[in-house]
Parts: C-alpha cells; structure tokens; sequence
C-alpha cells in the first residue's frame, strides 16, 4: 500500500501536469468507487479549475477554484497516472479526467483491487475526521501522549492512523528498527528516551524515502510512471533471512495484527 512517501512523490509529480488547469471532461467507469455514492462527479468537476493538489496521510486532495475538494485513497494497488489519452488504457482504469490542455494527456485512476476510490468532500466536510497529526510536524511530546493512551503493540500502534497519519508497513518496520525498538514492545512502556529516538526515527526515514521517491516492491509507481528507489535502502523491511546491514544477524519475520514485520533481533531487542 502507498504510504506518506509515495502518496507525496505521486502528488509532487501530478501538480506541474493539473495545477491551474481546467477540467474539461469526466469519465466515471465504475461508479462503485465514489463515496458518497450519489456524487455526480462529472457535473461536480466538469469547467471547475485545479487549485491545489495536497497530502492528509495517505490521501491525496484535490481543491477545486470553487473551493470544492474531493480526494483519493490509492488503497493497496491503486494508481493514479497522466498519460497520453492516444496510450491504451490499462485494465481496471475506473476514473479518467481530461483538462482543457490536449497536450497534458488523461488522469487515469486505476485499482485492481479497489481497496481504493475517490471522496467527494464539497466544501465543508474537512475530510480528516478522527485522523491523528503528520508524522513529520509531530513533537516528542505530542506523540508520547499519543503512545501512553494504549498498550498495544508499538507497531500496530503506529500503524493506527488515528495515532500517526501515513505511515504503514514499511516505513513503521524501517523507523522502529533506525530507533531499535522490538516492535512487540507496550506501546505505553516506552521511555521518554525511547520516544526521541523514535520521533526523530520516523522523521529521518521518512526524509530518506521522500528523497528516493518511496518504495516500488510491485505495484507502485510516481504520476509519471516511475519507479521509486527506496526499495534499495531498507534496512529490514521484506528482508527476512539477510544480514542485518549494521550487526549481520539475520533478519526476522513475524505475523503481527495480521502484518508482516520485519526486525533485527539483536538490535532490537526485546
């Protein structure tokens, strides 16, 4: 699934091509992937201008000139994609937007899976609801406060957006183990110490991965059809059985809240 640092790379490749430009045409191709489901989305959008193109967590949304505003959730295999309307359309392209510039080609939303979709918001529903802080703007403190309400697990607990806003899989698995920290610990044992590396982990991973553009393992790819690199740098995550790169214990896998979850047993230990 696209989290904060892929959700980011497609939006910073979306908003040269849409920025400013005039919708021109709609094509809704399965009408079962807008919520709410009587949003008429082709009269919604269609003459309206492209204001701004914006990260909440995992979403990414779109502010209309009239100050409407609608987003997409990419799900676990969604993607959204600006190619030349002559391109063939992959399979499971359910959403196809054209602005009045031929030459910017087609957005094309796709999802195999539809785990995805598209929320219209309108222009008061804030879109958010029940959504925890950015993990980049989170201070040590609020995020201890935020940890000492539950004892989960640390890993689920972080995987809860309603803690943290955008991080998944990858990116918990890569800070805890940058903050050596068992991703079985209580969520509210930490130590005040345990939570400034943790902190200043996720930030630091998350700086890392924006820079090589997120992870590709299968699916994901930027606006423009590329890959990220990130993939390249990970330290445990999807390397079950490989060196650790700092200590050369081998790393582990285990099943936790229905995830895969890589660590380094040696530094982190439990």
């Amino acid at each position: 699934m696209p989290e904060l640092p892929e959700v980011q790379t497609v939006i910073d490749t979306l908003r040269p091509r849409l920025l400013g430009r005039t919708i021109a045409r709609v094509q809704l191709l399965r009408p079962d992937i807008v919520t709410p489901q009587n949003a008429t989305l082709d009269s919604f959008l269609t003459g309206r201008t492209i204001a701004a193109i914006d990260r909440r967590g995992k979403r990414i949304v779109f502010t209309l000139g009239s100050g409407d505003r609608f987003y997409f959730h990419l799900g676990m295999t969604g993607r959204l994609s600006v190619q030349p309307a002559a391109e063939p359309r992959p399979k499971h392209t359910h959403f196809v937007l054209t602005t009045q510039d031929d030459g910017i080609g087609e957005l094309r939303f796709s999802d195999p899976r539809r785990f995805g979709g598209i929320w219209w918001l309108g222009s008061d529903r804030p879109g958010d609801d029940g959504m925890g802080p950015e993990p980049l703007r989170t201070r040590p403190q609020a995020l201890a406060r935020r940890l000492a309400r539950t004892t989960r697990a640390i890993k689920n607990a972080l995987l809860d957006q309603s803690v943290l806003a955008g991080l998944g899989n990858i990116y918990v698995d890569e800070s805890l183990f940058a903050a050596g920290i068992h991703p079985l610990t209580p969520a509210n044992a930490l130590s005040r110490q345990q939570i400034g590396r943790l902190s200043r982990a996720i930030k630091s991973t998350l700086r890392r991965a924006l820079r090589h553009r997120g992870s590709t393992l299968r699916d994901y790819r930027d606006a423009d059809g590329a890959p990220g690199e990130f993939q390249k740098l990970h330290r445990v995550y999807d390397r079950k059985g490989q060196p650790c790169r700092c200590c050369r214990t081998p790393i582990e896998r285990i099943t936790l809240g229905g995830r895969s979850t890589h660590f380094c047993p040696r530094c982190q230990p439990r």
